[in-house]
């Protein structure tokens, strides 16, 4: 089966989407399936270097938008190469784009939203919602509307997506959602983290590992560490991850102010060994979002056996806390600062048994090899219906 997946970017600092879309083509080619990409990154782009997959890149893509007259011509010429288109997030061209190009040739597509309709940046960014509102009814709407199925990563954000407009239809479907196992000979890899960041040897360490950004919720997690780290002196706090909004300065500024910037440690981006290295170098992963639609990176530490400690509005929280995999709480300062204190009053007894309970629920709930088997299912069933 050839699956062709539409997405805005293959940059890697993107986040979950394009991590996701990257583990589940490794999959479906063990599984004897062939995927491509059809992304409006500058064919330049460095990061479009030595990839695993066929990427056809067709920009550069003009605006915040990302504006390309390609895709169309491109997606008309090629779409019927393929057993099944899947688009890759909302909000910019490249949606549409697909709607236009597969409704004019009658094939079927899919749409994995990844949280873009939950009604948190609504609540947030009221100006931009309602600027989306003028073009919600001939674009996304559409896109929605016609697709074969909306695919959502678990039954939170199915239920949140009906809560942005009140102009939706969709055909809501439920899929697993995934990553490969993380590697996990836990000495060597930690050893390797530790090798690159020395100060840290000897160190409690709490890792944040995601995009630095308002809805990450790293402000509350800065204040609460300076609260819990006056309960611990060897405990500092790990923040990896791009600074995609130039928030970095603002957030070291805080910590200099509440007296724990030698605690708190900035390496930027982590890849290759050095990021399962911080997996495995932590005691715990901490991820107060105030919007998560599944987390790539929640489940990665969950593959590696670590507790996570996150907040209620990362949408898979109830399966964490059913299994016993973490602890949760509201996220705000206090609910925040809960999360560590109870962390920190744990009995070390306790904490093996939520790392165990870490690595049961990831093998039985949060493995890509359960995304591909619910994709292609799904792909079986439309492809039957498009069929004359």
């Amino acid at each position: 089966m050839n699956i062709l997946h539409v997405i805005s970017s293959a940059n890697p600092t993107g986040g979950g989407p394009i991590e996701g879309v990257r583990n589940l083509g490794q999959r479906m080619k063990e599984l004897g399936h062939h995927t491509e990409l059809v992304t409006l990154d500058n064919p330049t782009d460095t990061w479009l270097q030595n990839q695993t997959h066929t990427v056809h890149a067709l920009g550069p893509a003009r605006g915040n938008y990302g504006m390309s007259h390609r895709l169309v011509p491109w997606l008309v010429a090629h779409a019927h190469r393929y057993d099944f288109v899947i688009v890759n997030g909302i909000w910019q061209y490249h949606s549409f784009a697909t709607w236009r190009a597969l409704t004019r040739l009658k094939l079927p597509y899919a749409v994995f939203t990844h949280g873009m309709l939950d009604p948190w940046f609504k609540r947030t960014y009221p100006l931009k919602h309602l600027k989306k509102w003028f073009y919600w009814p001939w674009a996304e709407y559409r896109v929605l509307r016609d697709a074969a199925a909306v695919l959502f990563t678990c039954e939170d954000e199915r239920l949140l997506a009906r809560e942005s407009f009140w102009l939706y239809r969709a055909r809501e479907q439920v899929v697993a959602y995934g990553t490969r196992p993380p590697p996990t000979d836990k000495a060597p890899l930690a050893a390797c983290f530790l090798d690159a960041y020395p100060h840290l040897k000897g160190k409690r360490l709490l890792l944040f590992l995601s995009r630095i950004q308002e809805k990450k919720g790293c402000d509350l997690l800065i204040s609460a560490f300076a609260k819990a780290a006056a309960h611990s002196p060897d405990l500092h706090l790990v923040m990896a991850g791009p600074d995609q909004t130039g928030w970095v300065a603002t957030l070291q500024a805080q910590a200099r102010q509440l007296g724990v910037a030698d605690r708190i440690h900035w390496p930027g981006m982590l890849q290759g060994d050095i990021k399962w290295g911080a997996f495995h170098a932590a005691e715990a992963f901490v991820l107060p979002s105030h919007q998560e639609n599944f987390g790539i990176a929640v489940a990665e530490a969950l593959g590696c056996g670590l507790p996570v400690l996150i907040s209620n509005k990362v949408n898979i929280w109830r399966e964490i806390q059913n299994a016993g995999a973490g602890l949760v709480e509201e996220n705000t300062a206090d609910g925040t600062h809960a999360l560590l204190m109870q962390w920190l009053a744990l009995e070390p007894a306790a904490r093996t048994s939520m790392a165990k309970a870490a690595s049961e629920l990831f093998n039985a709930r949060f493995t890509v090899s359960a995304m591909a088997q619910s994709l292609l299912h799904i792909v079986g069933q439309h492809q039957k219906r498009a069929a004359p």
